[in-house]
């Protein structure tokens, strides 16, 4: 998307979410937005292997064991 699209987005979805938004706040959430959406875009591009997907490799902690209440 370009910035123009990304403006016209941020415009259009504060409308359905009937949000306040004056143009200072939209433009600078369609900054943060571009910002992020090109980072996701490098991100994607990343040729990553099931082995590098940190979901598969996490295995949280047992809970303690707790003694029973006397």
């Amino acid at each position: 998307m370009n910035e123009e699209e990304v403006l016209a987005y941020v415009r259009a979805t504060a409308r359905a979410l009937e949000l306040p938004l004056d143009e200072a706040r939209a433009q600078a959430v369609a900054l943060h937005l571009g910002r992020t959406a090109a980072l996701a875009q490098l991100l994607e591009a990343m040729p990553l292997g099931v082995e590098d997907e940190l979901a598969e490799i996490y295995r949280p902690a047992p809970f303690p064991q707790q003694d029973p209440a006397p």
